[in-house]
């Protein structure tokens, strides 16, 4: 489960890259800039084409396991494929079908879906159902299994995935969202100094606190808090975890090491209110801030 491998590039940077309309002008179209798009995949092609875009990036490129049926096909495939709507980033300037134009993807999963159909991928590492049990009155949404093409991992194509999460969320009246942001490898020890950083400074508490399953808790409390360098720290972290830091994320208690994906994992929590005003003004309050 991931929504790390975006983490070559900030989540979200300065001044908008198209201008504002009142809706969106095209069906399912959530945002666009340039020549890339982004909206819902519309059909089971598409959602083939997103995991085999999967596939490139955390198999080949990252190394991760995945069944040998999968393997042969070439395609990041599992049960919550089949649940989960997939949001899609198209480079439209490809002379090919929208299949082919597909270049990210991001996996978003209701909380209403998921109740009705067994549950959050998240919670095979965290206990997510009790933090759930302490909302009953708001919905939520997991993002996971997020990635880019090398070859477009700029910060237009990660704010357009952004943009489209954000629009998403607007329209089935989200409340807040969570995810997987992983670090490379399976030794928490080599990333000591993030999270060391993240437990003391950002971890969640109260009605938001959520820990990793006890059999998969990996201690993230590897520094004393006096040998922390915030610098260091901040640069030493996936730059997707920073870009969440920013929008007001909170971090949920323990790492859980992916062997599979080959990642460090850590919960990402970011209830809708908690979102800074700055990033609040910049998308808007509507879902077609950049379908222009």
């Amino acid at each position: 489960m991931s929504i790390e491998l975006l983490d070559r590039v900030s989540l979200v940077d300065g001044g908008a890259q198209s201008a504002a309309v009142a809706g969106r002008t095209t069906e399912g179209l959530l945002g666009r800039i340039g020549n890339l798009e982004t909206r819902i995949a519309r059909n089971d092609r598409e959602i083939d084409a997103a995991q085999a875009v999967r596939y490139r990036v955390f198999v080949e490129e990252m190394g991760a396991q995945i069944p040998s049926d999968s393997a042969r096909r070439k395609r990041d495939i599992d049960a919550w494929d089949m649940v989960c709507d997939h949001l899609l980033v198209l480079d439209r300037s490809l002379d090919c079908d929208p299949e082919d134009q597909i270049v990210g993807t991001y996996r978003l999963l209701r909380h209403d879906v998921a109740r009705t159909n067994g549950g959050f991928y998240s919670a095979t590492e965290f206990d997510v159902d009790a933090l759930m049990a302490r909302h009953p009155e708001k919905r939520f949404m997991e993002l996971g299994r997020s990635c880019v093409l090398p070859e477009y991992r700029s910060k237009r194509t990660v704010e357009l995935l952004w943009q489209g999460c954000w629009a998403y969320a607007l329209t089935h009246r989200v409340d807040a969202m969570f995810g997987c942001g992983s670090f490379p490898g399976i030794r928490p020890e080599e990333h000591a100094l993030a999270l060391s950083f993240l437990y003391h400074n950002a971890v969640a508490r109260d009605e938001w606190a959520v820990r990793a399953l006890p059999e998969l808790y990996r201690e993230m409390d590897l520094m004393p808090v006096e040998a922390i360098n915030p610098r260091k720290a901040l640069a030493a972290m996936p730059p997707l975890i920073k870009g969440y830091l920013r929008l007001g994320a909170m971090i949920g208690e323990g790492a859980v090491v992916d062997h599979a994906f080959n990642t460090t994992d850590a919960l990402i929590v970011l209830p809708i209110s908690s979102i800074s005003d700055r990033y609040r003004n910049y998308y808007g309050a509507d879902a077609g801030r950049f379908a222009s």
